[in-house]
């Protein structure tokens, strides 16, 4: 299978077909191993039917026991080596199905650290979470077909020609069993890659409203729109639930044919070849044979039709994951220098102009309007944002992520120790950082049982982002174990430890939004006491509308309807800015209630 660090190669992303063959071409020796396995055992099963006529007609009727005895032990060795061969097949055609599927999960999960912050904008939660929980499983489903598959063409080649052998009426039968067969599952093999690949896409889209509601529930609550919404989910899950119906119907179709359309086609058989013993055509064990062989072909027909069923549902998903491999970042055309000494960072958009060393504070009536300036000064959307007069999209892309850091409140936190996930993000910091360096397991190290003092760096961001009494209270301090999206953490202390993580990346810019929205009073003015000192001489702009915030920063600039209105300290703001000043009195009000 492969390793954990193998490259996965690059896909051929031109369909889902090409891509399925991709992942049979990435490991020929298995997928050959695999088909070779499946056909000598499918064909061994074959050799026990013509062992069987021989025992009858050479030993049992004229009535030689040693002959009999002999087929008999044949038979049996046969039996136990086909049972060998069998369980090798099934280890090789494993080993092939999670190669499949956990290269094709790699390979979706780089695309998607390539893809980076554009990723949410390009595709939809709900496609991403299908992909990664049903269809990289079905992908490696329909793999099956290297084996059994080609086994069951292989054995259905080598039973008619034993059967030319006793007659060639039968062995017409056979041969145009299987196109009858085709004929009748075909329609509703096509009709299933139509209404799978409409359930597929209706459960992507249920998928990313799962995800949006569990996320803005509370704020859902609080305004009273929780039933709606709940409503609206109900009848688009009752949408998809009659879907799944009728890809359940064709599916069972499909399924049924597989186990009837055979056993019809065994009928039809024996009783062709019963007529023919019962008139002196054949011998009574060539009828033994003629039988046995139909029933091994019970086998690889209901494979080539479950073939049919399973390619159908993986090229489905296969041209999900294309369509996904085929989104690709925003080219990085960037030349110019970028400046060598801190600068100004200009939005010509809003009129935004974020002045070296300083920390301001950016306010507007929505977070929709801050969050338009952030992702600009960031270059995560296209604009004619400048640095140092220089176009900021014409700075190479690496040299902006290493010094200009957006601090996200929805940026990612991966599970691990809490070292871990304050400090995976500092060497390469970027929107969304997680922390990227975890414990093979996943776990803490068994032997950690105290807490280990922090080094001077991440104490002093601790304490800037009032984050200290975290550590002190978990079990073993920064060595505690912290679940993904840290769920074992309040939101506060979600929030904090996102802080620390900034202020440990230590970037030439930070612009941090929202960076002390779920703190209570006393913490929040701890923060805004500790956040100048932590980045005096660094260039830091935060987007918030508290008080407690706006009151410690050097310059406040003001946004209406998305254009500076005004700036200054917040005092001159709260005096000459009517806007401002009605903006901020209902936390100023709820400071007071406090």
């Amino acid at each position: 299978m492969i390793d954990a660090y193998e490259d996965p190669g690059t896909p051929d992303t031109r369909g889902g077909w090409s891509y399925l063959w991709w992942l049979v071409r990435r490991q020929p020796g298995r997928s050959l191993a695999g088909a070779l396995l499946g056909s000598s055992w499918l064909t061994l099963m074959a050799g026990t039917p013509y062992m069987m006529a021989r025992a009858v007609d050479d030993g049992l009727v004229p009535g030689h026991m040693a002959v009999l005895a002999g087929w008999t032990a044949a038979i049996f060795v046969l039996g136990a080596f086909n049972a060998w061969l069998s369980i090798m097949r099934h280890r090789t055609m494993t080993r092939v199905r999670m190669d499949a599927y956990f290269r094709t999960i790699k390979t979706v999960v780089g695309h998607s650290v390539r893809l980076g912050a554009e990723l949410p904008r390009r595709a939809g939660a709900g496609e991403v979470v299908t992909i990664g929980v049903s269809d990289v499983h079905t992908i490696a489903q329909a793999l099956t077909v290297v084996g059994p598959g080609v086994g069951a063409v292989v054995v259905y080649a080598v039973v008619a020609g034993l059967l030319l052998t006793v007659s060639p009426l039968l062995t017409a039968v056979v041969l145009l069993g299987v196109p009858v067969v085709a004929l009748v599952a075909g329609p509703l093999a096509r009709r299933l890659q139509g209404t799978e690949t409409e359930y597929r896409e209706g459960q992507g889209v249920l998928t990313a409203r799962i995800g949006d509601l569990a996320g803005g529930l509370r704020v859902l609550n609080g305004l009273g729109g929780k039933g709606l919404f709940a409503d609206s989910f109900r009848k688009d899950s009752q949408h998809l639930r009659a879907q799944g119906y009728r890809v359940g119907a064709v599916a069972s179709w499909v399924q049924a044919l597989g186990v009837g359309l055979p056993t019809v086609f065994l009928a039809v058989v024996t009783w062709i070849a019963a007529r023919m013993a019962a008139r002196g055509d054949i011998t009574v064990g060539q009828l033994v044979s003629v039988y046995g062989y139909v029933a091994v072909l019970v086998s690889p027909v209901a494979f080539l039709l479950d073939m049919g069923y399973q390619l159908s549902r993986g090229v489905v998903a296969a041209r999900r994951v294309v369509r996904l491999l085929r989104l690709e970042p925003e080219p990085d055309t960037g030349t110019e220098q970028a400046p060598n000494e801190p600068s100004v960072l200009h939005d010509p958009e809003s009129g935004v102009r974020l002045r070296p060393g300083r920390l301001a504070a950016l306010v507007g009536a929505g977070p929709a309007e801050t969050t338009a300036v952030i992702d600009r000064l960031g270059r995560y959307t296209r604009s004619d944002a400048t640095w140092g007069g220089v176009r900021l999209d014409a700075v190479p892309l690496p040299e902006v992520r290493t010094r200009i850091l957006v601090a996200d409140n929805d940026a990612d936190l991966f599970a691990g120790s809490l070292t871990d996930v304050i400090t995976g993000g500092a060497d390469a910091p970027r929107r969304g950082a997680g922390n990227c360096a975890t414990s093979h397991n996943g776990a803490a190290p068994a032997t950690a049982h105290r807490e280990a003092p922090p080094d001077a760096q991440t104490a002093q961001a601790l304490h800037a982002a009032a984050a200290t009494d975290i550590v002190q209270s978990l079990p073993t301090g920064l060595d505690s174990l912290i679940d993904a999206q840290a769920r074992n953490l309040s939101g506060g202390q979600r929030q904090r430890i996102r802080l620390v993580r900034a202020l440990l990346a230590d970037p030439e810019i930070l612009l941090a939004v929202e960076p002390t929205s779920a703190l209570d009073a006393h913490t929040e003015s701890l923060v805004a006491e500790r956040l100048r000192d932590a980045r005096d001489g660094r260039t830091t702009l935060v987007t918030t509308t508290s008080p407690l915030l706006l009151a410690r920063v050097d310059e406040v600039i003001y946004l209406v309807d998305g254009k500076v209105a005004a700036t200054g300290t917040h005092e001159e703001l709260l005096e000459y800015a009517p806007g401002y000043r009605a903006l901020v009195a209902r936390d100023t009000e709820e400071e007071v209630v406090r």
